[in-house]
């Protein structure tokens, strides 16, 4: 059971990157904004994320690290913060899923949940 103290909502959209993609090479580019989003009742500060990322063979790489882009926002209840990043696969096709490992301000640690997206390039699904 969840506690709604605790609530911290992630909404990620992706873009495929032709100018630093070379698809004979098999290096496909992406960029992905993602907006982290307070709907807790407690303030809390991103410390650290854990990204799995999936390509179209199955390969899977895990990314650790603190903070996002370098900073630890820290979001007041109903607060919002939005960055971009991205990421290059050897396949046209993949996806992204993980968490954000929060502190709240009482103490709580809590992981923000990253559903998974998929990231593509235009026309490859069918």
């Amino acid at each position: 059971m969840s506690d709604s103290r605790y609530q911290v909502d992630v909404s990620v959209a992706t873009r495929y990157l032709p100018e630093q993609s070379s698809p004979e090479q098999n290096r496909f580019a992406f960029a992905y904004t993602v907006t982290i989003h307070n709907n807790g009742e407690v303030a809390a500060k991103l410390l650290s994320r854990h990204w799995i990322i999936t390509d179209g063979d199955g390969r899977v790489q895990e990314v650790r690290g603190a903070g996002v882009v370098g900073q630890q926002p820290h979001l007041q209840p109903g607060e919002s913060h939005t960055y971009s990043s991205g990421t290059v696969m050897a396949t046209k096709v993949g996806n992204m899923q993980g968490s954000y490992q929060m502190l709240a301000d009482d103490g709580k640690r809590f992981d923000a949940t990253i559903a998974p997206f998929r990231l593509a390039m235009p026309g490859a699904l069918h």
